[in-house]
Formats: structure tokens, C-alpha cells, sequence
């Protein structure tokens, strides 16, 4: 397995190849589908966004309650395919990769090339597991969505499969 920095996906998306496994460390942000559609809806309306998306990588998860002494509740992905409508724009804006489970639409597949990005897929249902890779967690927008207010997440070496790369690789068609 290939270990990576959040700081290098950019980079990165010129080399991996669908299907390569890797340690994912570095800042993500959490977002689900209420998250996505007010981030658009600030773009659409020429406002600031909460974080910078430029060269960013958005974690599809809504992690549950923390539970004294630890950083994060269980934070396991959610299905992509509910974030295909809003993708391509954030994409546009700079975002580089994104993580969740499940297979992206072509509108979502043609963007990611045509901007350079990568979508990985986390495994699903391993929520628990996944939350022990988070060393630090803050709340940075849409706090009134609870879970699923967008957060800034510190991981470590987040066991992640490239599913959809930045040339038109697609595990999902092998």
C-alpha cells in the first residue's frame, strides 16, 4: 500500500491508477448531501465558502457523537451518489478528491477527468474502524445539521481503494 498526504492528492492524481490501495494522512473535510447543496447554493450566490476547496478532499461521512475520551464518533462513508449533483461545481472550484463508497455517475466520471481529481472508496460498515485513523476532529460550518455539519478531520493513514482516477480509470468497470 501506498502512503499519501492529503497535501500531495493533486500530485498524486497524475500517477495512481484505479484500483491501488493506499494510507491516506492530512486534512479532509466531512460533508454529506445537506452540506453539499449549501455549499452550492454559496457558490451560486458568490459567497464565501467555509473552507477552501482548492486542492481539498471531502470525506462523504457523518460521524456519529463522540463519546467521552475519544475524537470522533464512528465515521464510516456514505453512498457518493447522493453528492453526483453538486460534484462537478466543487470540482470546478478545486477540489481534488473525495471519498465514500459506492459507484459515481458520468457527469461526476467525466469532471473528475477533466479536472485532474480522484475518487476513493473507504470500505462501508466500518464505521468504528475508521474513526480510530481520525487524530483530531473540529466543527468548521452548519453546525444546526449536527452529524452532518461539515468538520475538519486530522487522519491517519486511512486505508482507502482508488476507484475512479483522474485519466478514466474505473474500478467499478473492471
Amino acid at each position: 500500500m501506498l502512503r499519501i498526504s492529503a497535501r500531495e492528492l493533486r500530485q498524486a492524481a497524475e500517477t495512481l491508477r484505479a484500483g491501488e490501495r493506499v494510507l491516506l494522512s492530512g486534512a479532509v473535510y466531512t460533508a454529506r448531501d445537506a452540506a453539499h447543496k449549501r455549499l452550492l447554493a454559496l457558490l451560486t450566490h458568490g459567497e464565501p465558502l467555509p473552507f477552501g476547496l482548492q486542492d481539498a478532499c471531502i470525506y462523504y461521512a457523518g460521524p456519529t457523537p463522540t463519546r467521552p475520551g475519544q475524537v470522533i464518533g464512528s465515521c464510516g462513508p456514505t453512498t457518493s451518489g447522493r453528492m453526483d449533483p453538486y460534484t462537478p461545481r466543487l470540482l470546478e472550484e478545486g477540489l481534488c478528491a473525495m471519498i465514500g463508497k459506492g459507484e459515481r455517475d458520468e457527469a461526476v466520471r467525466a469532471a473528475i477527468r477533466q479536472y485532474g481529481a480522484l475518487y476513493f472508496c473507504a470500505i462501508g460498515g466500518a464505521g468504528a474502524l475508521a474513526a480510530q485513523c481520525v487524530t483530531a476532529c473540529e466543527e468548521v460550518a452548519f453546525r444546526d445539521l449536527g452529524c452532518e455539519s461539515v468538520k475538519r478531520l486530522e487522519i491517519r493513514e486511512l486505508p482507502l481503494v482508488l476507484a475512479v482516477d483522474a485519466v478514466g480509470g474505473n474500478l467499478f468497470e473492471r
